[in-house]
């Protein structure tokens, strides 16, 4: 009984020393993950905006998965409306 309520405390610990080392770097993690985010929407939709992909075949499958993201995107890449032709989200 006792040990166990030693391992809580020890892992409590662990999860507050993880939470306190990582504060200073998490705007930083979550800036790079968007940018990162970004970079892939942009190679998903690429073609539709008349860039050449080679990887069309592949990332045509993802369009579907990402729409619901793509109005954030674009608005977050600076364009007020859809870059798409054929595609209106706003």
């Amino acid at each position: 009984m006792k040990i166990k309520r030693v391992l809580a405390w020890i892992n409590r610990a662990s999860q507050y020393a993880e939470e306190v080392y990582n504060a200073p770097y998490r705007a930083a993690i979550a800036r790079a993950r968007r940018e990162e985010e970004d970079l892939f929407m942009l190679l998903v939709f690429s073609e539709m905006m008349g860039v050449p992909n080679p990887a069309s075949y592949y990332t045509l499958e993802l369009q579907p998965l990402l729409l619901e993201r793509f109005h954030d995107w674009h608005k977050r890449m600076g364009m007020e409306h859809s870059p798409l032709d054929h595609f209106r989200c706003c």
